[in-house]
């Protein structure tokens, strides 16, 4: 059904957002309000994109919950991207803070703090009516859906795992262990899971599993806890019915640390079981499967994965080290081979690491070669083809690996990149976009999206998206303070909003972390083209132009951030440079 306006709300608002809707609807504004829109069968992330795309007009109910909720965050994010009205309707006297500040700080505000709510709810209509330029009062008082399940199928969110260890340095088991949960559930057809990059939003947090429950869109949630000793394991698990807070299973294991895949399969079929999910011939036999029967091997691939996840040349390089030794180990383990084709092939992207792409591709190949189903594998491979020039092989592996896995990241994020070196703009920004939401903490898609939508016209949707990505930086920065890469792509960014003097310091960090990185100077490069500085940016790309790759190459090609560049007589010699 098209609608007006959507309604954002924090499940504690649930009374005040459904007395709003009905004094909109009740004077012909259609409204989509979760869950009651979202049809039988739906997935309720995309029902939720899909109605925020649609819309005229977002009215969010605002509150100290709503401030703090990741998923009205998401829905205003998508909203400011879409260029859509955002009406905040505050009931409580609190102001925005964080991600909220900088997505509303601008708007115009509803207070209906004082009084009654219901006092202010003509002005809300009046108000609502102004923006979409007026609603057909022949719909007035039209009949609104029932209340429908959000999806035909059970659905679970699994929380990270509480590493209860004593060792912070045990996080990366916990995480993995939660981590291959996620997998073997998103296996069942009869089941519906929340992608691991949003269950991990919550890693650390203090959670109300009914607020959890609505913002999700589920109805069970999971969690447990890891403790790991030596050579013992104890893993307890409980499930949980987010509308009523009753527990539907919980047990624990005391087990030797080689039973730790024996525990997953049967935290797995206990769910299912609990759930009455029916598995099919196939997914039976796939959660059955074990990545490696060895447990050492394994302990090296979460080490190399955790490692992987904080984007600095030396924890790539140490990642690398880790899933070598798991092949070492297990020479049959495919996913410890994706993990090395990504480390080289990251090593080359952003550090001009010389890693010869044959190497990258044969690595690719054979976690292929090993399991064929494997989604990451494809990732891997389809960025090994991207570096190898060989895009239409790469855009193969790229659509295999979303289809194993639409909530990878990787696959997203890669395809991403390499059509915006192809110069395939509208695909780049759509792959971005579903990156970006994807993982909610990283910075790098929304990045991309502001060179991508500054060369395909829609300027207006980049400085609500630039800060977004600053705070994501922030964020980084403030846990991996060595990441250059953070810091001069939030540069890049601060150019974008109009913070010129913060750019400097930003990238004033990059150079001094490792001043002879060409992605650090490229990036400078951008920055001082955007502020003027145009000498500066000429002197650093004739420097780095010599020694590299085809793929940076590519960028300075097609780079809305060099724009200014392009027409002034020294720009003869950077295209002599890129031949």
């Amino acid at each position: 059904m098209s609608h007006d306006v959507f309604l954002s709300y924090s499940s504690a608002d649930k009374e005040a957002a459904q007395t709003v809707v009905k004094a909109l609807e009740d004077q012909g504004i259609r409204c989509w309000m979760a869950p009651r829109d979202i049809p039988a069968g739906a997935e309720y992330g995309q029902e939720i994109i899909a109605a925020v795309k649609s819309c005229r007009a977002v009215v969010v109910i605002f509150s100290a919950g709503a401030n703090s909720s990741p998923h009205v965050r998401r829905e205003v994010e998508r909203a400011v991207s879409a260029q859509k009205h955002i009406l905040p309707f505050r009931i409580e006297n609190i102001e925005p803070t964080g991600a909220m500040e900088y997505a509303l700080g601008n708007t115009h505000w509803l207070d209906a703090f004082g009084g009654t709510l219901n006092g202010h709810l003509e002005t809300l209509v009046t108000t609502t009516r102004r923006l979409l330029g007026g609603a057909d009062p022949q719909r007035a008082k039209a009949p609104s859906p029932g209340r429908v399940p959000i999806t035909d199928r059970p659905s679970v969110v699994v929380l990270p795992f509480n590493n209860i260890s004593g060792d912070p340095e045990q996080e990366y088991f916990s995480d993995g262990i939660t981590e291959d949960i996620i997998t073997d559930l998103s296996k069942l057809s009869g089941l519906f899971v929340v992608a691991r990059n949003t269950a991990f939003t919550y890693k650390g947090k203090p959670v109300k599993v009914d607020e959890l429950s609505h913002d999700l869109g589920v109805t069970f949630v999971l969690e447990g806890s890891v403790r790991k000793a030596g050579s013992r394991v104890r893993v307890t698990a409980q499930l949980i019915n987010g509308r009523d807070g009753g527990h539907v299973w919980a047990d624990r294991y005391d087990r030797d640390l080689t039973d730790i895949f024996a525990i997953q399969d049967e935290i797995t079929h206990a769910i299912v079981e609990q759930l009455k999910v029916k598995l099919l011939p196939q997914e039976q036999r796939s959660i059955a499967q074990t990545p490696t029967d060895n447990i050492e091997a394994y302990t090296y691939y979460l080490r190399g994965r955790q490692f992987l996840h904080r984007h600095s040349k030396n924890y790539y390089q140490l990642a690398r080290r880790m899933f070598t030794r798991a092949v070492e180990l297990d020479p049959m383990y495919a996913r410890a081979y994706a993990g090395i084709a990504d480390c080289d092939s990251l090593l080359f992207l952003h550090f001009h690491e010389n890693v010869a792409v044959e190497d990258i591709l044969a690595t690719s190949a054979r976690a292929i070669e090993l399991e064929a189903g494997l989604a990451e594998a494809h990732a891997s491979r389809g960025l090994a083809l991207s570096l190898a020039e060989r895009p239409v092989e790469a855009t193969g592996e790229f659509e295999r690996a979303i289809r194993l896995d639409p909530n990878s990241f990787e696959a997203h994020y890669f395809y991403g990149r390499a059509c915006f070196a192809a110069n395939h703009l509208e695909r780049a920004a759509e792959l971005m976009q579903h990156a970006a939401e994807i993982k909610p903490d990283d910075g790098q898609p929304l990045c991309m999206m502001i060179m991508i939508y500054d060369s395909i016209g829609r300027q207006g949707e980049i400085k609500p998206i630039a800060r977004i990505a600053i705070q994501r930086f922030e964020a980084e920065l403030a846990q991996h303070p060595e990441n250059q890469r953070a810091a001069y792509l939030g540069a890049v960014c601060l150019v974008a909003i109009g913070e010129p003097d913060r750019a400097r310091e930003w990238l004033s960090r990059a150079m001094a972390i490792d001043p002879d990185d060409i992605l650090t100077q490229y990036n400078a490069a951008c920055v001082y083209s955007r502020m003027g500085d145009h000498d500066r940016a000429f002197d650093l790309l004739e420097a780095l132009l010599p020694h590299a790759n085809h793929e940076t190459k590519s960028w300075v090609k097609v780079d809305s951030d060099l724009e200014a560049l392009r027409t002034l007589p020294r720009y003869q010699k950077v295209e002599a440079l890129l031949a």
